[in-house]
């Protein structure tokens, strides 16, 4: 157990905590079956990269947090110093990984730091990068400048999109090296959430057999993350079923704004429907409902299209480790049949969720039954022309009664098919009885994001950081905390440039 003073690595002191924080360590009261406590290993001489000032406000911390006399931050954040009431920890879970079982995983390079209060409720501090753990498996535990900016921008970009996701509040960064493809620098990612615990956390007690402490995580996670459970006659079924419910919406949220994450292993997915681990990510740029955003995944499983079968793929995998918490003298509970019942919710909870996203995105304030039709043609004459997701959805806003926008026809080479589709979207327009173009247009503006982390501006920020420049990084940050709004750099929302056909992520990335 880390001692509740605060030791420093030079031998310092620090004055103590922010005064907002009163720390919460309930993860690790659950004992060591689920947890190991551990220090955290810091980095020589490190150096801010990025701060998120509107994470840190949220969490009640003054604008000057991170150069506040006493707070010491940068040397907390880079895993060099721990505030008083702290207790540092990897948590072990398990899971399936490209759909095969992978046994025993964890927090490999996480360390989670405890919960501290805010006006939304307690709000986990975890370390990313801050060296090996019991789970790092022959891993070095640490992250590299490269991802960690990836990580920290997309992770507040999804909170400017409106998208559950964990969230980053900094970056910190020394010259120490680290080995990948090839010898980069090492990072830190500050990640905040109100808890990161994943399917894989409850696998791993049921695969494992420890089906009390199966128990007594479902029952800490029903207690602390959804209380209204209590009230169902199965707590453990209505707790399955309100996962479903934010992982359908989870996946038509990544549909809807062409997200592909890479890598959804069931290690990989949030309990509180949270986009969690930003690895091998990608906004795609021209439409490919089979697109690969991970160079790792020869396989194509986690394929845009094929994102939201995964999600319930993953939803049963949950669900089994759920079953030894069925009442055994019940044959229905005992043979899943309430949680079966859970996972039929996501049939309709996740269709019901992208339509509603896509008649937001086309302006739509009615229902009509060939709706599903006019989306599914849209989507098909975009993928025909490989035409910018983004710039698609995002062109069509500016369409009026009697003008084609110019720069729309521009993405589409069967100008034909295109004008047919047109006449059918206006027609359906018309038959909402509202014909006030500029009120449909700022309402489309408004759920089409004019700008997205693509990967080459991404890039931009890595290369510069990478030279010692992290003004990019920073002036990113708040173009993408703001990502409706026309940019005051076009580049930012233009097409991509022809070099960025060339950029690849994997699971190093």
């Amino acid at each position: 157990m880390i001692s509740a003073d605060l030791t420093h690595a030079s031998g310092g002191h620090l004055d103590g905590p922010p005064p907002a924080a009163a720390w919460l360590n309930r993860y690790a009261a659950l004992g060591s079956a689920f947890h190991t406590e551990l220090p955290a290993q810091g980095m020589a001489k490190p150096v801010w990269v990025a701060r998120s000032d509107g994470l840190a406000a949220e969490l009640g911390w003054p604008a000057d947090w991170w150069q506040r006399e006493g707070w010491q931050a940068l040397d907390v954040l880079s895993g060099n110093a721990v505030w008083p009431g702290m207790c540092t920890l990897a948590t072990v879970y398990s899971g399936h990984q490209f759909g095969s079982w992978a046994g025993q995983l964890g927090d490999g390079r996480a360390l989670l730091l405890g919960e501290v209060q805010t006006q939304a409720g307690a709000m986990e501090l975890q370390l990313k990068g801050a060296g090996a753990t019991p789970y790092s498996r022959m891993g070095d535990g640490r992250a590299v400048l490269r991802s960690s900016i990836r990580e920290f921008l997309c992770s507040e970009a999804f909170a400017g999109l409106g998208i559950p996701s964990t969230r980053a509040l900094a970056i910190t960064a020394s010259a120490l090296p680290v080995r990948r493809e090839t010898l980069e620098t090492a990072a830190v990612v500050t990640r905040v959430a109100p808890s990161f615990i994943r399917f894989g956390h409850f696998e791993h007690f049921a695969h494992t057999n420890q089906h009390a402490e199966l128990r007594q995580l479902a029952d800490f996670f029903i207690r602390h993350h959804a209380p209204e459970c209590l009230a169902a006659a199965n707590p453990y079924v209505a707790m399955l079923e309100r996962v479903v419910r934010q992982t359908a919406t989870l996946m038509a949220d990544w549909q809807a704004v062409g997200f592909c994450h890479g890598v959804m292993n069931t290690d990989n997915m949030s309990m509180l429907g949270l986009t969690l681990d930003y690895g091998p990510f990608g906004f795609m740029d021209g439409f490919d409902p089979g697109h690969v955003c991970n160079h790792s995944d020869h396989q194509g499983r986690y394929a845009y299209a094929r994102q939201p079968n995964i999600g319930l793929w993953n939803l049963h995998a949950l669900a089994q480790a759920l079953l030894p918490l069925m009442n055994a003298d019940d044959d229905a509970e005992r043979e899943g049949a309430p949680l079966l019942a859970a996972l039929d919710v996501y049939k309709t909870a996740f269709p019901a969720a992208l339509m509603q996203r896509m008649r937001a995105k086309l302006g739509l304030l009615t229902e009509q039954a060939d709706d599903r039709a006019l989306v599914d043609d849209w989507l098909k004459l975009m993928a025909a022309a490989r035409a910018d997701f983004t710039q698609s959805f995002r062109r069509l806003s500016s369409l009026t009664q009697a003008e084609d926008p110019a720069k729309l026809r521009d993405l589409f080479i069967d100008q034909a098919a295109l004008a047919q589709w047109l006449q059918r979207y206006r027609d359906r327009l018309s038959a909402e009885g509202r014909n006030d173009d500029q009120d449909r247009a700022r309402r489309m503006r408004a759920v089409n994001p004019a700008v997205v982390l693509r990967n080459h501006l991404a890039e931009g920020a890595i290369r510069a950081a990478q030279a010692g420049d992290f003004s990019e990084t920073e002036r990113l940050l708040k173009v993408l905390q703001r990502p409706y709004d026309e940019p005051e750099r076009a580049s930012d929302a233009a097409l991509p440039p022809d070099w960025a056909q060339t950029l690849e992520v994997s699971c190093s990335s």
